[in-house]
């Protein structure tokens, strides 16, 4: 069974794609950038922040699918400079109080919006 997730706490789709989709106990959560959910518009201030905004956003959808932030598995990274990869790390943890998930970090030329960061992760939410 398959069905997707949306709150409007976090930033609605800029394109033909779900917030996030449950598979069989399983969250795949899209891509998020630093978008202000209220608004829509790209967060303002340092990059910490933003990684805050993006984290908050992914925090956001996996409680709307009845999980928490422990539940993910995989996060996948992508940054644009990856000389900020200690200042992403230094927000990052504060996320996970128990072991955090497996990640990769990638650099990458440009993303949407012309964005620092985009985060996308993968959750497990067992169901009784």
């Amino acid at each position: 069974m398959k069905g997707s997730v949306y709150t409007n706490r976090a930033p609605q789709p800029i394109g033909p794609y779900s917030q996030a989709i449950i598979a069989g106990g399983f969250i795949f959560i899209s891509g998020q950038i630093p978008l202000d959910p209220a608004t829509g518009r790209l967060v303002e201030g340092g990059f910490k922040d933003k990684v805050r905004a993006v984290m908050d956003n992914i925090k956001s959808i996996i409680e709307a699918a009845g999980g928490s932030m422990d539940d993910l598995v995989k996060v996948t990274v992508y940054l644009r400079d990856i000389s900020r990869f200690s200042d992403f790390n230094e927000v990052y943890k504060e996320y996970f109080k128990g072991d955090p998930p497996a990640r990769a970090v990638i650099e990458v030329s440009n993303l949407p919006k012309g964005v620092d960061l985009e985060v996308e992760a993968i959750g497990y939410i067992a169901r009784s």
